[in-house]
């Protein structure tokens, strides 16, 4: 069990008919801070046996929307049972069984003698969309593979972005916001020993900012809230010679460099590509490690790793193929190597501890940036790397390749966040800027209670972080830009409320 200040008392999940996004800032920052070992003290592997691994893990999402009664907040899951006839909403209650069955199947595996592993990634809008609803057996049946320490070796919890937002469009002041909002509401539904173990990062919808600030700042807000790893999609990344990336299922260390010139880095384990729902639902992370055998970081051989994420509920292959192959494939390892031997399935800061405790150094592993900004450094010499000089090699690169953006890379390529949204995209700067020219300065007054505590702010920053989910720009103008409008409306009048 990890140590912690043991004065902390357990937060509340809803304060005022809000989800609890802020107010408990250093306590959040104290607990996620530490260097101890997550699973190795209650690992059943050993590293000696194990030639190749896999990681697989379970993104879920629901956006909350301004349509239950009178226009209040709910979430889309609820409407989807509310108006069973519009769409696929008939797949309320599939989607809601799939939010809950990891509590199910995990117990079941290993009193079948497997030893199963899943990483989980659920949005902050979810979360509270589930307690909105009166959802406590699928909070509940999560709490237990969360909290209870028998099925604690087999399960990781990753953070995201509290409103699911996609980070390369998101206003740099507020990626911060988003990442701590999730970890005080983590905290206030399963405690503060299970926040001291998330330790990855799961980015909404794999989008990494390429912008140089926009990415360095991110980097940078991710080791101040206590990460040490995000999952990056394999072609939103390339060589640090802008290369395609050669040891893909080796952890990276990828750089952020920003326009002053200062440069951070974090571990990366790279996500392949592909169908990632049918990889997932069929497993295919397990087959394709059993193509492998070890490699070299350092002068340290180490079993590679094969990292995949898929929407958890999204899709007939992920509803109703999912679960039988997942059994199958552990079923698989007990008979071929026990399940712990050979090629096994891990948790991503499972692998990371193994391997580090092994002799492997975050420095040896190899480099990688975001993709497109071999093109602006090898514009930029180091001597002269100031902002003027990086915005002139990127309007001279947008001139001369009209294919070359900052908009980021995601897993949904086919599609911009940004292009067509200029009725959001607008609407949610002008919020989030009003929302830091009221707050900011008072952040720095010390008082009895902080000012992240008010009901007024947190109300605020709700709306705020809300308006900056991905699901506003998806499926182009109509009801879901309505939707954003909407907030942007709400919040721009508890602006003007003192």
């Amino acid at each position: 069990m990890l140590s912690f200040p043991t004065t902390l008392s357990s937060l509340p999940e809803i304060i005022d008919g809000l989800p609890n996004i802020s107010g408990w800032e250093t306590e959040v920052l104290s607990v996620v801070n530490h260097d101890q070992s997550v699973f190795l003290p209650t690992t059943n592997i050993r590293l000696e046996d194990v030639n190749a691994v896999f990681a697989i893990a379970l993104h879920m999402h629901q956006p909350t929307i301004p349509a239950g009664n009178g226009g209040t907040l709910i979430s889309n899951l609820q409407y989807m049972f509310e108006h069973p006839n519009e769409g696929d909403n008939h797949n309320a209650d599939p989607f809601a069984y799939c939010y809950s069955r990891m509590g199910d199947l995990i117990p079941e595996l290993v009193s079948q003698g497997c030893n199963p592993r899943v990483m989980l990634d659920y949005s902050g809008n979810l979360l509270w969309g589930l307690r909105q609803m009166g959802r406590s057996d699928v909070l509940d049946n999560l709490k237990r593979i969360t909290c209870d320490r028998n099925y604690q070796p087999y399960v990781e919890w990753l953070g995201t972005m509290w409103g699911h937002a996609v980070i390369p469009s998101t206003p740099i002041a507020d990626i911060k916001l988003h990442i701590i909002a999730w970890q005080h509401h983590f905290a206030a539904i399963f405690g503060w020993e299970a926040l001291a173990r998330v330790k990855g990062f799961s980015p909404p919808e794999m989008h990494l900012p390429n912008h140089p600030d926009a990415l360095f700042e991110f980097v940078k807000a991710l080791k101040e809230c206590g990460y040490r790893w995000l999952l990056v999609q394999e072609h939103s990344v390339e060589t640090l010679t802008g290369q395609s990336l050669t040891h893909k299922h080796l952890p990276h260390c990828l750089i952020a460099r920003n326009s002053q010139g200062e440069t951070i880095s974090i571990t990366a384990l790279i996500k392949t590509q592909g169908s990632d729902t049918k990889l997932v639902a069929q497993m295919q992370p397990y087959y394709e490690a059993k193509t492998l055998s070890k490699q070299q970081i350092g002068s340290v051989f180490v079993p590679p790793i094969v990292s995949q994420i898929g929407d958890g509920e999204n899709g007939g292959v992920m509803m109703n193929e999912f679960p039988s192959a997942f059994k199958q494939a552990w079923w698989d390892m007990v008979n071929n190597g026990g399940g712990k031997s050979g090629v096994v399935g891990m948790c991503g800061t499972e692998y990371l501890e193994f391997i580090e405790a092994a002799g492997c150094k975050p420095e040896d592993y190899p480099t990688c940036q975001p993709v497109g900004q071999h093109q602006i450094w090898e514009r930029v010499s180091q001597d002269n790397c100031q902002p003027e000089a990086v915005e002139n090699a990127i309007q001279e690169l947008k001139q001369i390749n009209s294919n070359f953006h900052l908009d980021g890379a995601s897993w949904t390529n086919h599609i911009s966040w940004v292009k067509g949204y200029e009725n959001v995209l607008s609407p949610m700067y002008q919020l989030s800027s009003s929302f830091h020219q009221k707050f900011d300065q008072l952040q720095q007054i010390n008082s009895a209670e902080p000012v992240t505590r008010q009901s007024h702010y947190r109300n605020l920053l709700l709306h705020n972080l809300l308006l900056q989910t991905s699901c506003f720009r998806y499926w182009g103008q109509g009801a879901w830009t309505d939707h954003a409008r909407e907030i942007y409306q709400r919040g721009e009048n508890l602006l003007h409320i003192n």
